[in-house]
């Protein structure tokens, strides 16, 4: 029996390149150590995309929260009237301590709806817009009415307060506001459009609102006197 013995093939560049190269044996990965799910190079857990949320995850858009709102101070339908709000004057102390000075601030507010309703408040604070809060809420827990006669007052009436004295008499529709400084607050707050003025007294801004103040509690309708004068 005869065997034949063949030479063995030569290789060629064009064939060495054809060849595939082998692989190298992919290194076996280590073993969890726990049953917690591991995170991958994203950081998400279980190779999914984002973590557990993924693109968008199971929120959807916006998350469980919804869409998002403007929480900022917004006139809302149904929230009641809208209220005026004056800052008629603003205080600076001074106090003189080792180190320096030291400044606190008082801020006179007047509210008011424009419908017949008016306060006063006083606030202090070591800043402005907290003296200004503060005497804004002041002013809304101290509202009180006013009787008044469509735009303008029923009658005249002289109003006094410490030293303060002021005079107001109704005019004829036209007229205007004629008022100035804490008076014109208080009456724009309350609603009247066509009135006389005149401060009679003290300039002090505290004074002249509260006397302002004194002589809107003093009014009365025509109908409030003719029942107490049947009644007495």
């Amino acid at each position: 029996m005869s065997t034949e013995n063949s030479a063995p093939e030569a290789v060629t560049p064009a064939t060495a390149s054809a060849a595939p190269a082998a692989a190298p044996a992919a290194a076996p990965a280590p073993a969890p150590t726990s049953d917690r799910p591991q995170r991958d190079h994203r950081g998400g857990f279980g190779g999914g995309g984002g973590g557990f949320r993924g693109h968008g995850g199971n929120r959807g858009p916006g998350g469980n929260r919804g869409p998002r709102r403007d929480n900022r101070d917004k006139p809302q339908e149904g929230d009641g009237p809208q209220m005026i709000e004056k800052v008629v004057f603003i205080n600076r102390c001074a106090k003189v301590v080792k180190g320096g000075r030291r400044f606190s601030f008082a801020a006179l507010a007047v509210v008011g709806d424009g419908k017949g309703k008016v306060g006063i408040g006083y606030g202090k604070a070591n800043e402005v817009p907290d003296a200004i809060k503060k005497g804004t809420a002041n002013a809304h827990k101290h509202l009180i009415s006013v009787k008044l006669k469509g735009d303008t007052i029923p009658h005249s009436v002289m109003g006094e307060y410490d030293g303060g004295r002021v005079m107001l008499k109704p005019a004829s529709p036209g007229t205007g506001l004629i008022a100035g400084g804490g008076v014109r607050a208080v009456l724009e707050a309350a609603g009247v459009k066509n009135i006389l003025t005149k401060s009679m007294g003290s300039s002090n801004h505290i004074a002249v609102v509260h006397a302002t103040l004194e002589g809107l509690r003093q009014l009365r309708l025509k109908e409030t006197i003719d029942h107490i004068r049947q009644s007495s």
